[in-house]
């Protein structure tokens, strides 16, 4: 992907497990929007696809291993982060190797779509936890 000095691509995933519940991430202190809720994935690097980039993301944050075969492509958000549009590709992932661990957040946490309104997230998420109720 060619880099874009007015927008930033970001990557997504709804890890969704045998009870529809979906995982979550709080965001370290030190970083923008600490303390927020949000779905785990991170900034997609000039090179990589997306889904490649979420595989590497959910490998550096959680230590769990994904097929890109395996991430369903959902649905996406627009908002501004700064002088840069952010557009946030949210897919879904209902299979994946080991089990997730906060290695780089302060916390977990499962769950449904429509208690998610309960936590704190960034904006951008807000259209996507929308959307996934929609799914319920």
């Amino acid at each position: 992907m060619e880099k874009n000095p007015t927008m930033l691509l970001v990557v997504a995933a709804a890890l969704t497990n045998e009870v529809g519940e979906i995982l979550l991430q709080k965001r370290p202190e030190g970083r923008q929007m600490a303390g927020l809720w949000e779905f785990p994935g991170g900034k997609v690097e000039s090179g990589e696809s997306p889904e490649s980039a979420l595989v590497r993301e959910l490998k550096e944050e959680l230590g769990i291993d994904v097929d890109g075969q395996n991430l369903i492509p959902l649905t996406f958000a627009s908002a501004q982060n700064g002088d840069r549009n952010m557009i946030l590709l949210l897919y879904r992932c209902t299979r994946w190797q080991g089990e997730p661990t906060a290695l780089e957040s302060p916390e977990l946490c499962w769950r449904t779509a429509t208690d998610m309104h309960d936590l704190p997230m960034p904006p951008a998420d807000e259209p996507l936890v929308r959307f996934l109720e929609t799914m319920t």
